[in-house]
């Protein structure tokens, strides 16, 4: 392939991102060629869609569009592609397609790549073709480039990040307007900030599939889901976002990816108290960030947009660009290549923090006590407990109680909380926020 010729692109999925990607190869696909020395053009050839008669925000010719994904691998003409429908089954069969005919590839599905990334990475390998995949973590922020490349050099010591905007833009308003979890949820849906189906979302998992990327990133290794601990903002109260303001911090939902001395690696996502003074109890809205500690670089902060049309489409043309290079100048891809093939992950049991526990409870005398007991007889520290009575229900038979324990591991934590869960007084599974201690 010469200098002078273009990069057929192949877009499998034309919907809000898709579109965005259109738009910005129309507007600034001449900025794009002067900037690379007139080394890159890009031309979309072909757009796999299912229903071509849906209105979309861009307007592309109709002679581009068809409902048969695989004509983008057949396509001679389509030399790169882009994966944006989503899911895990027909976007695994149309990335290892393009892959077997060694077509590079460029997607923004956290969700494949975290759970059926090994298989498309060994394939990538052995077919040296590339996979780009910038825009599956943090919309716009390039953070999978530095990882990838800024920081070769460097041992990462840890990743921890606000990584999903929805749930950021939920607890947000639950801290400022004292909104509930159900009334923060169907405002950030009104506003367009929530899926049709927001479940990943609020789960945690869109959040973990992005750490999941990060740490096989960082150190190397393939990491099963199974084996990462996820918890989601569903059960968090307004008495949690009063408390936690009571006591100086912020809740957030929090990944956190940390090698420890033996080079085994923590990997954990769930919603935590972080200090109101550290940089990220300050990331509002749906924005995103991620603090990035290298033993070469430091300390990094990566703050963006984590989502929406023309984030995520910047970062889908930049990985664009990078594998247009890799086909004009074929001397080995950037893309991800795997240099582990195991590792190991902390289980969450021996992970450390201080915690706020919150149980509910029957009102009556001694209840304090008897939980205090339990954790007692466990070891572990409190360091203070407070019973807060419900302005809205005064008299109510059920109140909650809530304990702030020492650090200790949460294997410990969780054994004593099963013994708890069976006292007479309590009446519902206790609610666990990890109070981080970050730097």
């Amino acid at each position: 392939m010469s200098d002078s010729d273009p990069i057929g692109i192949g877009l499998a999925g034309f919907g809000t991102v898709g579109s965005g990607v259109w738009n910005v190869l129309q507007r600034n696909g001449g900025l794009i060629t002067d900037r690379t020395g007139g080394a890159v053009r890009l031309e979309v050839r072909r757009i796999a869609v299912r229903d071509p008669g849906k209105p979309r925000e861009a307007k592309a010719p109709e002679a581009l569009f068809t409902t048969e994904w695989k004509d983008l691998i057949e396509d001679p003409s389509v030399d790169v592609v882009v994966e944006l429908i989503g899911g895990t089954d027909h976007a695994f069969e149309l990335v290892a397609a393009a892959l077997e005919a060694g077509k590079p590839v460029i997607t923004g599905n956290k969700a494949l790549l975290a759970e059926r990334g090994v298989e498309l990475f060994t394939l990538s390998k052995e077919r040296d073709t590339p996979i780009h995949f910038e825009a599956a973590v943090a919309g716009g922020i390039p953070i999978i480039k530095a990882v990838q490349e800024s920081f070769i050099g460097n041992r990462i010591h840890t990743i921890v990040g606000i990584i999903n905007g929805t749930s950021n833009y939920i607890l947000q308003r639950m801290t400022e307007a004292g909104l509930d979890y159900p009334a923060a949820l169907a405002e950030a849906s009104a506003k367009g900030y929530a899926e049709a189906d927001p479940t990943l979302d609020v789960n945690g998992w869109d959040a973990a599939h992005k750490a999941i990327l990060l740490a096989t990133l960082a150190y190397g290794f393939p990491i099963d889901p199974k084996n990462v601990y996820v918890r989601g903002i569903e059960m968090i109260k307004p008495l949690d976002i009063t408390f936690a303001k009571e006591l100086g911090y912020v809740v957030k939902l929090l990944s956190v990816v940390r090698e420890h001395d033996d080079g085994a690696v923590e990997i954990r996502t769930q919603p935590s108290f972080i200090r109101r003074s550290h940089i990220l109890a300050h990331v509002n809205d749906v924005f995103n960030a991620v603090a990035v500690s290298g033993d070469g670089i430091g300390d990094s902060l990566f703050y963006g947009r984590g989502a929406g049309q023309d984030p995520t489409a910047s970062s889908v043309v930049a990985d664009l660009v990078e594998a247009a290079r890799v086909l004009k100048h074929t001397a080995g891809h950037r893309g991800f290549l795997p240099y582990r093939e195991t590792g190991t992950l902390v289980p969450i049991a021996d992970t450390e923090t201080a915690s706020y526990v919150r149980f509910p409870v029957t009102d009556r005398p001694g209840v304090i006590a008897e939980i205090s007991q339990v954790l007692a007889e466990a070891e572990i520290g409190i360091s203070g407990t407070h019973s807060p009575v419900d302005p809205d229900h005064p008299d109510a038979d059920f109140v909650e109680v809530v304990f702030l324990l020492h650090t200790c591991r949460f294997g410990k934590l969780k054994r004593a909380l099963k013994k708890i869960e069976a006292l007479d007084c309590v009446t519902d599974r206790p609610v666990v926020f990890r109070i981080e201690s970050l730097t």
